[in-house]
Formats: C-alpha cells, structure tokens, sequence
C-alpha cells in the first residue's frame, strides 16, 4: 500500500509539473513544421476526409514558404493523401479533437492530455527500474523488518521497553516507505527532468512514444516472467503501436525477437512477439503499399531522412535550407525516390564522408538539450530575456543529461550483466543504431532517459563503495575504463559543441538575442 500510494503522489506532482507551463502558455501557437503536419493531419481525420494533409486553406497558410507542386499531383481541395507521417499520433491528437473540438483551443487541450502522459512515464519508469534493482531495496526493507522484530521479542518483559520496541517499529515503517532506492531515484529523475517536463508544449510524436516504450519494455519482460506465448503477443502488439507512432524502433524489435529466440531459448514466445509485432502494423502498411502501388512500410520519409543525413552541406542533423529541398513533392512516393537516389550519389561521390557523418550524428544525438531554447528564443516566442535568467534557463536545460548521461555509464560499469540487463542495451542500442546511420538530433535522446536515469540511479545509490568493489577483478576494471572513456567522449563532444558555436551563443545571449532568428 505505502508504494501504490507513493507511486500515486509521485504521479501527481509530476502532472502538476508539468501542468504549469502548459497553463503558462495556453495562447502559445506551434512553432515548427513538424507540429503542423501533425495538426493537419487530426483535423482531416476528425474532418472525416481520412488521412491527409495540406488541404487547401493549409496550402494558402504556407505557400510563400514552401512552394508545392500540385500540378505534379491530382490534387484534392481536401487534401493530398500521404503516407509520410507514422498513424497513431495524429490519431491520438484527432481523439482530441473530436472530444474536445476543433478551435482555437485545440492546442491547450492536446497538451492538457500530453501533461497527463508525460506524468505517467513516472510510475512506468519505477515499474522498469524496480525489475533491474528489487534485491537491494528488498534487503533494506527486511533488515529493518527483521531489526524491529529483534526490538520486539528482546523487549517483551518490559513495558517502557516494549513501548520504545513500537515506536522504533513505527519509525522503520515510515522509513521504509519513504527510503531512497534506485527504482525511486530514477522515477524522480524522470519527474524533474526539465526537458521531460516542457515536452507536453510540443505537438510531437514523442509525447506518445516515451510512454509506449516504456509500456513495450515492460510488457516483454512480463512476458518473460510467465514464458507463455500470449504473453509474448501482448508484447508484441505493443511494439506494434510503439512502431505505428515512431518506426524508428523497428530494428529494437527485431533485436528484441532475437534475444527471446536465442537468450531465452523461447521459440513459441519470439514467434509470438514477432507475429503480433507484424499483426499489428501489417493494415497500415497494406493501405502505404496500396496508395502507391509499390511496397511502403509503415511511414515514406526514409528518403527524405537519408537526403538531410547525408547532404553534401549538412553534418548528419536537421538543417536548414536544405530541409525544405524535397518538401514541395507531394507525392510521397517520388520524394521518397529522389531522396534515396541523391543519397547513395552523395556516398558515392564522397565515401569517407559515411564514416565521419556516423561519428557526427552520434555526437548530435547526446548533445546538449539547447536546439530547442535556441530556436524558439531567437524566433522571439517569449521575448527578450536578460541575460542572468536566461543563462538560468540555458543550465537548467543543459546540466541534467550532462549529470545522467555520465554517471549512466559508471551505472553501467557496476551492474552485473544478466539477461534482462542484456535486453535493456539491445533495446537501446537498436533504438539509437537508425540514428547514428540515417539521421540525429539532440531531442532524439529524451526516449532514452528513463533507461539512462535507471543505470545512473545505480551509480548514485552504489556510490564509491560500489566502483570500489567493482575494481577488484579484473572485469570490472575493464568495465570501469570502459566508462571513464565512455564519460570522456560526451565531454568532449559537448565541449566541441559550445567551442563551434560560440559566435551563435554570443547573439544568442546579446541584447537582441531574442531577434537572432536562427533556424531549427
């Protein structure tokens, strides 16, 4: 009971948390392309004109910045069907809609209910990080337990004794129901994290996808504990909604199939997971596949993705101009062509360039958390900020991975590997593989935050003592040297970052800072 409860207020104050800048910004538009697309999208579906978007009060909205062919296409005044943004978030947000209706307050109640998902990664993340570490939190509550029944039994035949042995027990109780545990440090973490806190403002996939795969994760390793293959199916069918939101996570699931086929030696349970995995995305894909004539999986931006990753004149990350260079295509299927084609061209004419442009998005994806601040500061959406707070504001976004990431990989040093821990790094590895290859931004590592503040959570609970014990063989030497480089390589990334861009922060934090208008 004292954990469901404290599961419950930690819910509720990450909800309040995350409640005050929606209210705070109940009038605040959206502010990149992303979000409109998706806005886009909802209201066609609510619209009852199924999925499709730039219909032609859209087309008007944008067209001096984007300047679409729709004598390419057979264009719809209701708009271009598309294939290029994954179902289920749109969805969730045209749920929204409906309920609530298509407004001008349509962005205040989507982000209501995204403040509600976002609180709930808080007891999902306890749920996780109690599976990787319940022998320590369960032996501090049994030596208590046992150290109260000492008192108890030692002090029977003594009335003031027995009446101290109570309240000692009381004591332990309180104690033990507010005691620090990884499991609770890392469900904190993920309450405060300032950046996990802000999400909610962003009309992003991202809001839906931290919370299912977290919810995936943890109904695999459920499925793991009963080794049956609904369980497996289950698992599955989650993955499945995870993928129709971000597809991304595809290659995690096939690493996923391949640890219960190999690691658990569980035949009927991969087959399961993979079956329903397939089950679950397979409509979506057959309405792709037969809006373009040709097998499309479950999203067409892979082309589009490859071109801005491998630009001749980007470096592996979200970049303007040439983000908008495929974008008047309307037609998915040929944008996604072209795209593909000019990529294998641009490997072709410069192949040492595949090598460092892997190293560059993997540097993108564990930057510092400022692409955000520093779009949305500089296109004046709060107006000008001295530079005291706003260097405030700069920390509190920044300071919190630079703490988790590094001391994640220590965590990781001193965690003794067992098959669950195995899965948790094919998971993550499969996740951040497709960005190192295709495409990278800072923001892409917030759905690794929970799992990062879960090995961090071990570091800080194990402390010294830990890195200590864990230096006395010889593996865990090498472990340890493998996370002192592993801690020197983000350093150094991000130092690079801030050196590269010192001319930009000077503006930045200038007087017109707030006028610099960099792109995103």
């Amino acid at each position: 009971m004292p954990t469901a409860l404290s599961s419950v207020v930690r819910f509720f104050i990450a909800l309040v948390l995350r409640l005050i800048p929606v209210f705070l910004s109940y009038n605040l538009g959206i502010g990149l392309n992303d979000m409109f697309q998706y806005d886009m999208l909802a209201r066609s579906i609510v619209a009852g004109n199924g999925y499709r978007w730039y219909a032609e009060p859209d087309l008007y909205l944008v067209k001096e910045f984007i300047p679409f062919d729709i004598l390419a296409v057979n264009y719809d005044p209701r708009g271009v069907l598309t294939s290029f943004r994954p179902p289920l978030y749109p969805a969730f947000l045209a749920l929204i809609y409906f309920l609530t209706g298509v407004d001008a307050d349509r962005f205040f109640t989507a982000r209501l209910a995204q403040a509600f998902l976002g609180a709930a990664l808080v007891p999902l993340t306890y749920l996780l990080a109690h599976r990787f570490s319940p022998r320590k939190e369960s032996t501090l509550t049994a030596e208590h337990a046992e150290s109260a029944e000492n008192n108890k039994i030692n002090s029977a035949n003594s009335a003031p004794a027995l009446s101290h042995a109570l309240r000692n027990e009381g004591i332990v109780e309180e104690l033990s129901a507010v005691k620090f545990s990884p499991a609770r440090i890392a469900a904190w973490v993920v309450a405060f994290y300032p950046m996990l806190v802000i999400y909610p403002l962003a009309l992003a996939t991202e809001n839906l996808f931290f919370l299912l795969i977290l919810l995936s994760t943890l109904t695999l390793l459920r499925a793991v504990d009963s080794g049956r293959w609904p369980s497996f199916a289950l698992a599955g069918f989650v993955f499945g909604l995870t993928a129709l939101t971000r597809s991304v996570i595809s290659a995690a699931v096939i690493l996923a199939v391949l640890w219960v086929w190999f690691a658990l030696k569980n035949r009927a349970g991969a087959v399961a997971l993979l079956f329903f995995f397939l089950f679950t995305i397979s409509p979506w894909v057959v309405r792709n596949t037969l809006l373009h004539g040709q097998f499309t999986w479950i999203e067409s931006a892979l082309g589009y993705q490859l071109y801005l990753g491998y630009h001749p004149d980007g470096t592996g990350t979200f970049q303007y101009p040439q983000s908008l260079d495929l974008i008047p295509i309307l037609d998915d299927a040929e944008r996604d062509r072209i795209g593909i084609e000019k990529t294998l061209q641009f490997i072709r004419d410069a192949p040492g360039r595949f090598p460092y442009l892997a190293v560059r998005r993997l540097g993108h994806f564990f930057g510092l958390e400022r692409r955000a601040l520093t779009y949305f500061y500089s296109n004046n959406f709060f107006g000008y900020i001295p530079p005291v707070p706003l260097t405030a504001i700069a920390l509190l976004l920044i300071l919190p991975f630079v703490f988790v990431c590094t001391s994640a990989a220590f965590g990781l040093a001193i965690t003794r590997w067992s098959k669950e821990n195995l899965l948790l790094a094919l998971l993550m590895f499969g996740y951040l593989g497709p960005h190192v290859l295709i495409l990278a931004e800072d923001r892409f590592h917030l759905t690794l935050i929970p799992f990062l503040a879960i090995l961090a959570a071990q570091c800080w609970m194990g402390g010294l003592s830990a890195l200590h014990e864990r230096w006395q063989t010889r593996a865990g030497r090498w472990a340890l040297a493998f996370a002192t480089f592993a801690v020197l390589l983000p350093l150094l990334n991000w130092s690079l970052e801030l050196w590269r861009d010192a001319d930009k922060l000077a503006l930045l934090f200038g007087p017109d800072g707030n006028q610099t208008y960099f792109p995103y």
